[in-house]
């Protein structure tokens, strides 16, 4: 495993490249800064800013950066991403990098020719599911306000992994295996990645290269260098935004118009944070276009009258009341969230502490509910409910500095290896999908999530920080997996402040995912003892299943920031041998 962990001497006698015209202004060096992420080469990418005196946000970018030649298959600059920022005092910013719908789109973009939702295997992968991305705009904003390096150190990292290789790692070896059929057209389909960039993953054969095989991506390196050296403009106008547009427009699966202006016109937004309590403990995080500071908070929320430390992470009492309150935030979630620039998301109503008592009182610690109702929040507006498939990729990383400065950041592109498109050696994201695929509810109502031009798609990620009870940071926290994210963060906060586990044990403790009718529980020691005990609590429809969760944090433990990595991840992510 890598070093997390750098002294502050280093630090401060660290030299560092010319910055900015308007340097962040660091105060003196009081803590060890903490770079995880999900993959050791993304962590080092980040840990050599650190060490050449760069702040938080800059070694969370250049992780970002990483993750698009590391990482393809979930997270990168063909995606978009939310991050949340806080300096010493608390202060905290919120990023909003998430993808907007081309200006062609519409309410039947999901939509066949019979009026009905097209089946999720017609457009993904494919030119209908792309968004226009959003992280290196999300990137450019957040170095301007809080970097502290030139823009183009944080691309070196990632531009010699490109160019130089690096091993494939068992992940990415399995998800390629698993996705050939998809990306290659091997099931008789059309083939969504050209032979120029399938060459990088996939050998004469077919089959994905070998584990250990140095995978290098020039094509990427040349792209990365072009925004290094160009700024954000590199990348939203110019040869790689007609690149995008085209590959789009002319996609061999579902083709769909994009264009040029579509990408000159993309803004990353500076949100305010939604920020909530938590047994003393203030909780902030991304607010809509997300799901998940809203999410979050209800299921917190709802679960602060109970004594969960006296219940204890081994307790089924604990997890029923965890899977009570997750479904009936999640009806919330599906009735009320979407992009707030278009629809009126009562966000205030949501997490109001009278109303999370009154909807914490549905919890039967004896019995699970036959249906977890929608609430009514103040400021709702009668809305349908999301209709569409679940989100599944991503990454997450969270990153702390020697100054006290903390940056939670969640970066995807949906689906693995998004919509299969790739464009100057990186995957477009299949962001689309995440709109509702019915516009209107079977009622007649509008769909809060439904397809708008120049609209975000709701997304499940929640990068969070939590402070201590002196209002200094504590926890960087979030994770990967598509709703998950949102009870894996959840849990991992529960972890740490009831059961008062670090976040490395809180992170390795198993999960427990309701979204709805159906309880999910991960597969580990224990797991069909806790199915069974949850049954008869009366959660009717219990399914074990394997892991394929994903989280990251850092904590602050007295003078230094701790790294925690997930070890569901972190076993996958190495390879030896060499081509």
């Amino acid at each position: 495993m890598l070093r997390s962990l750098f002294p502050v001497t280093a630090l401060l006698l660290a030299s560092c490249s010319t910055p900015r015209s308007a340097p962040e202004i660091a105060p003196p060096a009081l803590f060890e800064g903490a770079v995880s992420s999900a993959e050791p080469r993304a962590t080092a990418a980040g840990e050599a800013m650190l060490a050449k005196g760069g702040s938080a946000t800059d070694a969370a970018l250049a992780v970002l950066v990483a993750l698009t030649v590391v990482e393809p298959q979930s997270s990168g600059i063909g995606g978009g991403g939310f991050m949340v920022r806080s300096d010493l005092s608390g202060n905290v910013v919120t990023y909003d990098g998430r993808e907007t719908a081309p200006a062609a789109a519409g309410p039947d973009w999901f939509l066949g020719e019979d009026g009905e939702p097209l089946p999720f295997s017609s457009v993904v992968p494919g030119g209908r599911s792309v968004g226009v991305p959003g992280n290196v705009a999300l990137m450019a904003l957040a170095h301007e306000e809080h970097g502290r390096l030139a823009w183009a150190e944080l691309f070196e990292p990632a531009i010699r992994l490109a160019r130089g290789g690096f091993p494939m790692t068992k992940r990415l070896h399995d998800m390629l295996e698993r996705e050939t059929d998809e990306l290659l057209g091997d099931a008789g389909g059309v083939a969504s990645v050209d032979a120029a960039s399938r060459a990088i993953f996939y050998g004469p054969d077919g089959k994905p290269w070998p584990v250990g095989t140095m995978l290098r991506n020039p094509v990427l390196a040349d792209t990365l260098e072009a925004i290094a050296a160009g700024g954000r403009e590199a990348f939203y106008r110019g040869p790689n935004a007609a690149g995008i547009a085209t590959r789009v427009s002319r996609a061999p699966i579902a083709p769909a118009p994009m264009t040029i202006a579509d990408l000159a016109a993309y803004e990353a937004k500076e949100r305010a944070p939604v920020c909530g309590a938590y047994r003393g403990h203030r909780v902030c995080s991304m607010g809509p276009p997300s799901s998940g500071a809203t999410t979050l908070l209800q299921i917190l929320g709802m679960l602060e009258r109970f004594d969960l430390a006296a219940l204890g992470p081994d307790s089924p009492d604990f997890w029923h009341l965890f899977a009570e309150a997750t479904r009936l935030a999640f009806a919330d979630r599906g009735a009320y969230l979407g992009d707030s620039d278009f629809v009126d998301v009562p966000v205030a109503g949501m997490i109001d502490p009278a109303y999370l008592r009154m909807r914490g009182r549905l919890i039967n610690p004896e019995a699970a509910m036959a249906q977890a109702p929608v609430g009514n929040p103040e400021g709702a507006r009668a809305m349908a409910m999301h209709v569409g498939p679940v989100e599944q990729g991503t990454s997450h990383f969270a990153v702390a500095d020697a100054y006290g400065n903390v940056v939670s950041l969640t970066s995807t592109i949906e689906g693995p290896f998004g919509s299969g498109l790739m464009v100057g050696g990186y995957f477009l994201n299949n962001e689309m999908t995440d709109f509702s695929f019915a516009p209107v509810g079977e009622d007649g109502r509008p769909v809060a999530n439904a397809v708008a031009a120049g609209k975000r798609p709701r997304s499940s990620m929640s990068p969070a920080i939590v402070f201590a009870k002196d209002g200094s940071p504590w926890l960087g926290v979030g994770a990967a997996g598509g709703p998950t994210i949102i009870t894996q963060t959840a849990k991992n906060i529960i972890a740490a402040v009831d059961f008062g586990m670090g976040m490395q044990a809180a992170i390795a403790l198993p999960n427990v995912y309701a979204p709805g009718n159906v309880l999910f529980v991960e597969q580990a020691e224990g797991a069909e003892a806790l199915a069974a005990a949850l049954r008869a609590k009366g959660h009717e429809n219990v399914r074990v299943i394997p892991s394929r969760f994903k989280a990251n944090a850092v904590e602050r433990v007295g003078d230094r920031w701790v790294a925690a990595f997930d070890p569901r991840t972190q076993k996958d992510v190495t390879g030896e041998g060499a081509r």
